[in-house]
């Protein structure tokens, strides 16, 4: 693709990333096969191909962003499966987290828009906050229908009340900073990202994963100082947040990395390993952080990737089918496609691969409250081919997908690790023993 971009603006590593990635693209339009928006509504300019016109206009013109280009990149899920499409190699990624910053930079949203934003970077990637709001939302799970109708707000007030689970997870008693020492000689050391809203919506999760890796060798630490990824501010183009958290955990790992040494980083949340594995992209210009982020990144690994490296022994046998989900984070963000599936069939399960497997589920990080009417026709597509399978259970690994899924079926959602720890010794995964199942 031509850019006419003058010299003077060519002159941030954000505006010469992107031209170059513009340049990339030759419009041949092989994304939009994939691409859930274009799928749903037929609109060019909710295709990758579409919105890449918009952000370059917008970049090249030097003006703030009309609401025109706002609307249509604020309906890109970022599933990235137009990166896995792309004959070109486009970066998609990095140009529309380009175009976000952008936007939160230019452009000033209506207040309705403002105000949920930043309710949302105030709560969830703080767990004690997030856990507060859960509650309030439980309590106002009665008056969701009361909720719709209200001008301007009512559909995300209320897809984030639908979202709140009946229950609120007991705290796990190995949430904060800990060493788990490996069961067996120890063969390696890692650090287990703890994040933000995965804790306090399932805990059991992480402590699946820390029984597991201990059982096979592996000390397991969670430092001190570190949180959220940065990965739910941003998507929102919230760019001087999402670097501080980036650093905070930057700061916590290398100490690790200097004081006790790491062979992994750990992430049992997709979404955030995309950002993570990405933080040497992002911090490339800091004098300060950038070398020690692309360490960061080089050591961060998907817990199925961590897995792959080891031996799992089962010690139950099972006949239970299993479809499982891949998040876009991990199959088109991570590239990580082969190693969950390969995992659980070595463990007894008869894996079922979903159609339409590469179309999102509709969760995407926030997206499923600011764009409620889209997330919900993803997720009935999504449970609808995942119900043609015909499985005993749903195995995924990202919990925004999980929840998601989860709301739509009644056919129990348990992540990959919870499975692959049950099956290895562990104990029966919560989903399971909720449904009313036994060993």
């Amino acid at each position: 693709m031509q850019t006419v971009f003058a010299p003077e603006q060519l002159t941030t590593p954000e505006m010469v990333s992107s031209e170059k990635i513009l340049r990339t693209c030759v419009h041949c339009g092989f994304c939009t096969a994939t691409c859930p928006t274009y799928l749903l509504l037929g609109d060019e300019l909710d295709s990758p191909r579409g919105r890449i016109y918009l952000i370059k206009d917008m970049l090249e013109s030097g003006q703030p962003a009309t609401p025109d280009v706002v609307k249509h990149v604020d309906r890109c899920l970022s599933c990235l499966s137009c990166m896995t499409t792309c004959p070109s190699g486009v970066h998609y990624m990095h140009l529309v987290d380009h175009a976000r910053s952008y936007i939160e930079k230019t452009y000033k949203r209506p207040w309705h828009d403002r105000a949920i934003r930043s309710v949302l970077a105030f709560l969830l990637p703080y767990p004690n906050r997030f856990r507060i709001a859960l509650m309030l939302g439980r309590l106002g799970k009665p008056f969701k229908s009361l909720l719709r109708p209200i001008p301007l707000v009512g559909r995300r007030l209320a897809a984030m009340v639908d979202l709140a689970p009946s229950s609120i997870a007991t705290r796990s008693s190995n949430e904060g900073q800990h060493i788990f020492p490996a069961v067996m000689p120890r063969k390696a050391r890692v650090a287990i990202l703890g994040g933000c809203a995965q804790p306090v919506l399932r805990p059991e999760i992480n402590d699946s994963t820390i029984r597991l890796l201990n059982r096979h060798g592996v000390e397991v630490v969670q430092p001190k100082g570190e949180g959220c990824c940065g990965a739910l501010v941003h998507h929102m183009g919230k760019e001087h947040a999402s670097h501080a958290f980036a650093k905070a955990n930057i700061d916590a790992w290398m100490h690790e990395i200097e004081h006790g040494g790491l062979d992994a980083i750990i992430i049992t949340t997709s979404g955030c390993g995309t950002t993570i594995k990405d933080y040497g992209f992002m911090l490339r210009e800091d004098i300060e952080y950038a070398e020690k982020a692309a360490r960061v990144s080089a050591l961060a690994k998907d817990i199925s990737e961590y897995l792959a490296l080891l031996d799992l022994k089962p010690v139950r046998n099972t006949q239970l089918s299993v479809a499982y989900h891949s998040a876009c984070s991990l199959q088109h963000g991570q590239k990580v496609t082969d190693a969950p599936k390969k995992l659980l069939k070595a463990v007894g399960f008869k894996v079922k691969d979903v159609p339409e497997g590469h179309i999102c589920c509709g969760s995407a990080g926030i997206y499923n409250i600011m764009q409620p009417e889209i997330a919900d026709q993803l997720r009935a597509r999504k449970v609808g081919n995942i119900e043609k399978t015909r499985p005993d259970l749903i195995a995924a690994g990202n919990i925004g997908c999980m929840t998601q899924i989860a709301k739509g079926t009644g056919i129990p959602v348990a992540h990959t690790a919870e499975l692959l720890d049950w099956m290895t010794g562990g104990p029966l995964p919560v989903p399971l023993e909720e449904m009313g199942w036994t060993e």
